[in-house]
């Protein structure tokens, strides 16, 4: 499944945003927009924090290429299509092989929220899954209260199953969470009409 894709640098795109796995030279821009976003980002992403230094970005970057490389996860930086600027990251983890499964998980920068990127980028990756990777089924999982996490989960066309208890561990303890998930079929019709078929 996986595999056929460690070797390869897709760039994904839709004339708005273009998303690419995540390069070495990311890291100041990365840095940047994680301290811009630790007040909203930070407060459901436990990794966005006040002591997100350099250093981490760093880390983060090679942490990427090497699981690209092994076909673990595909992160991608998002970036806008006509300025060039980092938007935040988008991408598949958690993946499962047997069952052609994954999580996708994506964050904005604080400066761009309420603008609809993470719901198309969430569809740019979504769609790379199904593709190139060979998925059946993408979820999205967050917490309950994460409302603007949900509503993007919506938009990009994820139906949601189930509220499942002790879903998550964040924070030294366990939370449930709203589970909501992509099949290929969802991606067929545009993003609008599937969240309104679903909040009928």
């Amino acid at each position: 499944m996986a595999e056929a894709m460690t070797h390869v640098t897709p760039s994904l795109a839709d004339g708005r945003l273009v998303l690419r796995p995540w390069r070495d030279t990311d890291v100041a821009e990365l840095h940047a927009a994680v301290q811009e976003s630790v007040a909203s980002v930070g407060r459901w992403l436990p990794w966005c924090r006040a002591d997100y230094d350099m250093d981490r970005a760093g880390a983060w970057t090679r942490h990427c290429h090497e699981t690209w490389r092994t076909g673990t996860q595909f992160a991608f930086a998002v970036r806008d299509a006509v300025g060039g600027e980092l938007l935040g990251g988008c991408g598949l983890n958690q993946i499962n092989p047997l069952h052609r499964s994954a999580n996708l998980g994506y964050w904005i920068r604080a400066s761009r929220h309420g603008q609809g990127l993470a719901a198309a980028a969430a569809r740019l990756v979504a769609r790379f899954g199904f593709a190139e990777l060979g998925l059946i089924r993408i979820e999205i999982v967050t917490l309950p209260d994460n409302h603007a996490s949900r509503r993007v989960a919506e938009k990009s066309g994820a139906v949601f199953e189930a509220m499942a208890r002790q879903r998550l561990w964040a924070w030294d303890r366990a939370h449930d969470a709203a589970v909501y998930a992509l099949i290929p079929a969802d991606l067929d019709q545009p993003a609008a009409a599937q969240s309104a078929a679903i909040s009928s």
